[in-house]
C-alpha cells in the first residue's frame, strides 16, 4: 500500500524540487519578464530558472520538453501553495512551530567564522583522501558527570593503557574492559535473541565525518600500530588503536554472488559453503557469465533480481573484507571467493569514484561541515565579530548592582527573580536592543544550578557572560533575513514547502486512506487494471541428502496432501527435505518457473554446484482472474491518490487561472538552445 510519506523525507523532496537556490546563475535579459501568471501572482523567468537550473544540474537535460515539464511541476506547486495560503494554513500554531524548528537549523551556517571554517574544510579534505581502520576501548562516562566520576573514568582508562603499553593484548583488553556492547559476544537466549559475535573493538574502516570529531582526530593523528592517549567524547573516554591506513575507497558499487553461512556455522557447513562458492567461481572461469551465475546460484534474493547489484557504499558501510577486495579490483573485474562474517561472496566491481580535487569536493564538504559538531569551534569567533560590529556595551555599575541584589540562594538553586524588587536599569546593549537588570535576574532564575566551592559573584559573572553571548546571538538571529537576502529566500522555500506538504496530506494522502467509499468506487470503475496473471498452486521440495531422492519422489507421487507427506517423511526418518507450498506467479520462484505448468506435473531439478535436488509438483493451474480489493489495496490506493491529485489540480486551475506567456516561453527556449 502507498502510505503517507514520512514528513522529513517528503519535505526534502519538496525542497529538492522547488528550491530557490542561492547559487549564482548567468543573468538573462528575460529574467524580469513574466513567464506565467497564477491567479493574481506573476512569476518571472528568473524565478523559474533558479528552480529549473538546480534540478537540471543533475538531469543534464535542457530539451524543450524538459523545460515544459518542469514548468508544469512548478505551476502545480504554486497552485497548491496559493490554496494553502487562502485557507490560512500559514497562520496555524503548529505550522509556525514547525517552520521555527527548521529556521533554527537553517540559521546555523550563519554563526560560523569563515577562517575557522576554511581550516576545518582543508583538514576534512585531507582526511577524505585516507581511510583509517581502528579498534577502540570505551569507558563510558556522562558528559555532565560529576568531577569525581569523570576522574574515576579517566584514571581507569589511563590504567588500561598502561597495561597495554606493558604488553597486554589490545583485543584482550577490549573484551575485559570496554563498555561498548558491540565489543563482546552476545550470547543466545532461547526465543529472545540470537548469538552475535563481538567485534573485539574493531570498528572497520572509516573516513572523515564517520566518527565524532575528537575520535576522528585521535584516529588520524595516531600512527598505525600505536595506541592513542585517552580521548574524551560525548560517550566517555576512549583508547584508539589504529590498525591500517590506506588511500580512500571513495564510493563503490558492486554486484555479488552470495552463499550464506549461519552465525555459528559448523566446520561441515563452512566446508559445504566453500565448496559451493568454489564451484560457482570455476563455472565463471570456464566461461559462464557472472550475471547468469547470479541468477542461478546467489542466495541473496534481493540483489539477485538485479544482477547481484548492491547499493553504492563507502568504506564505513561494509565489512573490512569488502573494502580490501574492492580496492584490489579494476572496474569490471571479478574477485575470487571472499569470506565475511555473513558467508562467501564473489564480487564484481561495477564502478568506483575516488575523491576528486579540492575544488571538486569543496561544496559537499562545506555542506557536511555545516551540519557537524566541529563547526562549533567557530562560534566564539562569530560572537566576537557580532559584539564588535553591533557595538556591544556593558553597563558595569548596573551589572554590579544586580549582582549585589542576588543573594547566595543562587548557589543552592533557590533564587527567585522577584526577590530583587524592581530593577530596570540596562546592563547591556547590542545594536538597538537593550537588556535590563530584570532580564538578567530572570535568566539567572532559569539557568541556576547547585554550586559548591565557588564565590557567588564569580558564579554570577560566569552566568552574565553566557547571558551576553545568548543575547548577541539572538540579536543576529532576529535580523538574519535583513542581513542575508539568500536566507530570506531559503526561509520562503521552507514556508511554501511545509504548506504544500500539509495541504497535499489533507487532500490526497490521508484522504485516499480514509475515504473507503471513494476507494471502493474507484476500484470498481477500474477493475480491469487489477488482474492476477496465470498462477499455479505448487509445492517445492528441496532435498539435501541425495540418498533420499528416489524415496521422496515416490512418496510425493503417491500422496496429494503435503501434511500427509510430511508425516510420512517423519515416520521414515527423512530429515533432509524442506517443503514449500504456495501459489506462484511467473517470477515468484526460479524452480517453479523452470517446469511445465500442467496439473499433476512432477519434475526434478538437479543443482550443478551443490548437493541438492529440487522437486516441483504442480497441483493446480489458475487462469487469469480479477483481484479483490483487499488483494490489490496497495496498488489501488496509490492509483487513487494519483487520481485525487489530478482532480484537485483541475479544481485549483479553475479557482486560480493559469496563463503561460507563450511568447516569453518561446524566447526562453530559443535562448537556452532547447530542442
Amino acid at each position: 500500500m502507498k502510505r503517507k510519506p514520512d514528513w522529513r523525507k517528503a519535505l526534502i523532496v519538496v525542497i529538492a524540487l522547488f528550491s530557490f537556490s542561492a547559487f549564482t546563475f548567468g543573468q538573462s535579459s528575460l529574467d524580469k519578464k513574466t513567464l506565467v501568471t497564477i491567479g493574481n501572482e506573476k512569476v518571472s523567468v528568473g524565478e523559474f530558472l533558479r528552480i529549473y537550473e538546480k534540478n537540471n544540474s543533475v538531469a543534464a537535460d535542457e530539451s524543450a520538453q524538459s523545460i515544459k515539464d518542469y514548468l508544469d511541476l512548478f505551476i502545480n506547486f504554486k497552485l497548491k501553495v496559493a490554496e494553502a495560503k487562502a485557507l490560512k494554513m500559514d497562520t496555524l500554531a503548529s505550522f509556525r512551530k514547525e517552520l521555527a524548528g527548521y529556521r533554527a537549523q537553517l540559521a546555523k551556517p550563519y554563526f560560523r567564522d569563515q577562517s575557522v571554517s576554511e581550516a576545518l574544510l582543508k583538514e576534512a579534505y585531507q582526511r577524505k583522501l585516507i581511510d583509517v581502520r581502528a579498534s577502540h576501548i570505551l569507558i563510558m562516562v556522562d558528559q555532565n558527570a560529576t568531577p569525581e566520576d569523570t576522574l574515576a573514568a579517566y584514571n581507569k582508562i589511563v590504567k588500561i593503557r598502561q597495561e597495554i603499553m606493558d604488553g597486554k593484548d589490545f583485543a584482550e583488553a577490549v573484551v575485559e574492559y570496554s563498555d561498548d556492547p558491540s565489543a563482546k559476544d552476545r550470547e543466545a537466549i532461547p526465543n529472545k535473541q540470537r548469538f552475535r559475535p563481538g567485534n573485539k573493538g574493531d570498528l572497520g574502516y572509516f573516513t572523515v565525518f564517520n566518527m565524532v570529531y575528537p575520535f576522528e582526530n585521535a584516529a588520524y593523528n595516531t600512527p598505525v600500530g600505536e595506541v592513542s592517549q585517552p580521548v574524551r567524547t560525548q560517550y566517555g573516554y576512549h583508547l584508539v588503536k589504529v590498525t591500517d591506513r590506506k588511500d580512500a575507497l571513495g564510493t563503490a558499487q558492486v554486484a555479488h554472488i552470495f552463499v550464506r553461512l549461519k552465525v555459528q556455522p559448523s566446520e561441515e557447513e563452512i566446508q559445504q559453503a566453500q565448496e559451493k562458492i568454489d564451484n560457482i567461481y570455476q563455472k565463471i572461469v570456464d566461461g559462464m557469465s557472472f550475471e547468469d551465475a547470479v541468477v542461478a546460484y546467489s542466495e541473496d534474493k534481493g540483489s539477485a533480481q538485479n544482477g547481484g547489484r548492491l547499493s553504492k557504499f563507502s568504506c564505513n558501510r561494509v565489512v573490512p573484507q569488502f573494502v580490501l577486495a574492492v580496492q584490489s579490483l579494476d572496474v569490471g573485474e571479478i574477485s575470487e571467493p571472499v569470506r565475511t562474517m555473513y558467508g562467501f561472496h564473489i564480487i564484481k566491481l561495477l564502478n568506483r569514484k575516488t575523491p576528486g580535487t579540492f575544488e571538486e569536493e569543496e561544496q559537499k564538504l562545506k555542506e557536511r561541515l555545516a551540519k557537524d559538531d566541529r563547526s562549533r569551534k567557530s562560534e566564539e569567533a562569530v560572537l566576537n565579530q557580532i559584539k564588535k560590529a553591533y557595538k556591544l556595551k556593558i553597563y558595569e555599575k548596573a551589572k554590579l548592582d544586580v549582582f549585589a541584589a542576588i543573594d547566595s540562594t543562587v548557589l543552592e538553586k533557590k533564587f527567585v527573580a522577584d526577590s530583587i524588587g524592581e530593577m530596570n536599569k540596562p546592563v547591556m546593549k547590542i545594536g538597538n536592543m537593550k537588556f535590563n537588570q530584570d532580564d538578567f535576574a530572570n535568566y539567572v532564575e532559569g539557568a541556576q544550578r547547585i554550586q559548591e566551592n565557588i564565590d557567588k559573584d564569580v558564579y554570577l559573572q560566569q552566568m552574565f557572560d553566557k547571558f551576553v553571548d545568548k543575547n548577541c546571538l539572538a540579536y543576529m538571529d532576529k535580523n538574519l533575513e535583513k542581513i542575508y537576502p539568500e536566507f530570506a529566500a531559503l526561509m520562503q522555500e521552507y514556508h511554501d514547502g511545509i504548506l504544500l506538504f500539509n495541504l497535499t496530506d489533507e487532500k490526497v494522502w490521508t484522504k485516499a486512506v480514509k475515504d473507503t467509499v471513494g476507494l471502493e468506487k474507484y476500484f470498481n470503475d477500474h477493475r480491469t487494471d487489477y488482474m492476477w496473471g496465470e498462477r499455479v498452486d505448487a509445492t517445492v521440495y528441496q532435498i539435501r541428502n541425495l540418498a533420499d531422492v528416489e524415496r521422496v519422489k515416490k512418496i510425493i507421487s503417491e500422496n496429494e496432501n503435503d501434511g500427509d507427506i510430511a508425516q510420512i517423511f517423519d515416520k521414515d526418518s527423512i530429515r533432509s527435505v524442506r517443503i514449500i507450498p504456495d501459489t506462484y506467479e511467473k517470477g515468484d520462484d526460479k524452480y517453479v518457473d523452470q517446469v511445465k505448468w500442467k496439473e499433476g506435473n512432477i519434475q526434478q531439478i538437479d543443482s550443478d554446484v551443490e548437493d541438492m535436488v529440487t522437486i516441483v509438483k504442480i497441483r493446480k493451474v489458475r487462469k487469469p482472474v480479477g483481484k479483490q480489493l483487499d488483494e490489490a489495496r496497495g496498488l489501488v490506493t496509490a492509483d487513487y491518490q494519483n487520481w485525487l491529485e489530478e482532480q484537485w489540480i483541475q479544481e485549483l486551475k479553475a479557482k486560480y487561472p493559469v496563463l503561460v506567456n507563450e511568447e516569453v516561453l518561446s524566447e526562453l527556449l530559443a535562448e537556452r538552445g532547447a530542442k
